[in-house]
């Protein structure tokens, strides 16, 4: 069941926050310059996005027994995979799409999108997701916090 919470959460949130509607505003909106066939460098961009998020959904349902859903979160501090590199793959990896969102049809309105999807994952982190795993957590997600940067990873 945990399984099918989490591809429901999957197709309904990423899909569409970081697939459909970027899709729709490339499509709708004038490009601020056209860049012809180097558009196709968004290729890279969107397949790295949505292994990274497939991977760290993954991961939350198998390994922390739960959904990336706030509501059901995992049971379990998931610590491996992408985890060991940065603390919020996950957005990372939206942010890496929405990258790609942008050198497919770079204008204003895509740029605004990207920012602010960036900046309210960064206020969910900081104001909800650590103070919430620190409570639940404890010692352990201290111990990771301290060892595991927020968003640039440090590859060793």
């Amino acid at each position: 069941m945990t399984a099918l919470k989490s591809l429901l959460f999957f197709i309904f949130v990423p899909v569409l926050l970081l697939g459909f509607i970027p899709s729709y505003i490339a499509s709708t909106n004038t490009s601020l310059l056209d860049i012809g066939v180097f558009r196709y460098l968004a290729l890279p961009f969107w397949l790295v996005g949505a292994a990274g998020m497939a991977w760290c959904f993954w991961d939350f349902t198998f390994k922390g027994k739960g959904t990336p859903a706030p509501i059901d979160p995992p049971k379990e501090l998931v610590i491996s995979g992408l985890y060991r590199y940065v603390r919020n793959p996950m957005y990372m990896s939206g942010v890496i799409a929405l990258l790609g969102w942008l050198i497919w049809s770079p204008s204003l309105s895509l740029i605004l999108a990207s920012l602010s999807f960036f900046v309210a994952a960064h206020l969910f982190v900081t104001l909800y997701e650590e103070p919430h795993l620190r409570k639940t957590f404890g010692a352990a997600y201290e111990e990771y916090w301290r060892s595991v940067p927020r968003w640039v990873p440090r590859l060793k």
